[in-house]
C-alpha cells in the first residue's frame, strides 16, 4: 500500500498552553510531574491526530527528565510535532517551556519523545501518512527517529539487537 506523504510538517504540529493552578501542584507549590506528563500526552496526541487524521493511542514515552521546577502560576507552553511516521506509528517530539509572566522569566523545562499508534474503531492499527521533513532540524530528528525506534523495540523485547542496523551503524 502506498502512503500519502505530508509535505508540510507544520500540519503535524501543535502548541498548547496551560496555567499551573493549585490543584496541579505538590506541597512545595511545584507542578507535579504526573500532571506535566498528562499535559505532554495531550499535546503529543493532538499532533499525532493532526498528522494521521485518525484516533491515536500512546504506545511509549521515552525518558523524561525534570530540570528546573515549574511553579504555581507559571504558564506552561508545550510544542509537539511529529518527527517521523512509520507504518502505523508516529514519533512525536515535545518541548516544554515555563514562563512566569509577572517577572518575564522563561525557560526550557523538558523535552521528550512519545510514540503513538493510529487505530480504527475496532482497535486495529491503521496506516499513517509518511512525513517529509523540511528544515535541517526536522531532518535531524527524522533521521534519529529510526535509531530511537530500534532502541525502543529492543528494550520492549520486540527486536533483537543484531537486527538493529541503524543502531549498529553508529558503532561501525
Amino acid at each position: 500500500m502506498t502512503h500519502a506523504t505530508i509535505k508540510n510538517p507544520s500540519h503535524s504540529r501543535t502548541i498548547m498552553n496551560e496555567m499551573v493552578l493549585p490543584n496541579d501542584t505538590n506541597t512545595l507549590q511545584n507542578l507535579m510531574g504526573g500532571r506535566l506528563l498528562h499535559f505532554m500526552d495531550i499535546a503529543a496526541a493532538i499532533a499525532a491526530q493532526k498528522h494521521s487524521g485518525k484516533t491515536v493511542v500512546t504506545a511509549s514515552v521515552d525518558s523524561v527528565s525534570f530540570g528546573k521546577s515549574i511553579k504555581l502560576g507559571d504558564v506552561v507552553t508545550l510544542q509537539a510535532e511529529v518527527s517521523r511516521a512509520f507504518n502505523t506509528s508516529m514519533e512525536v517530539y515535545i518541548k516544554v517551556w515555563a514562563e512566569n509572566i509577572p517577572t518575564g522569566e522563561s525557560f526550557l523545562s523538558n523535552e521528550a519523545y512519545y510514540t503513538f499508534v493510529a487505530l480504527d474503531r475496532n482497535g486495529s492499527p491503521l496506516a499513517v501518512p509518511a512525513l517529509a521533513p523540511e528544515t535541517e532540524e526536522e531532518q535531524k530528528r527524522f533521521d534519529g527517529a529510526l535509531r530511537r525506534r530500534q532502541l525502543r523495540l529492543i528494550l520492549a523485547g520486540k527486536m533483537k539487537p543484531d537486527d538493529a542496523t541503524e543502531l549498529k551503524a553508529l558503532f561501525s
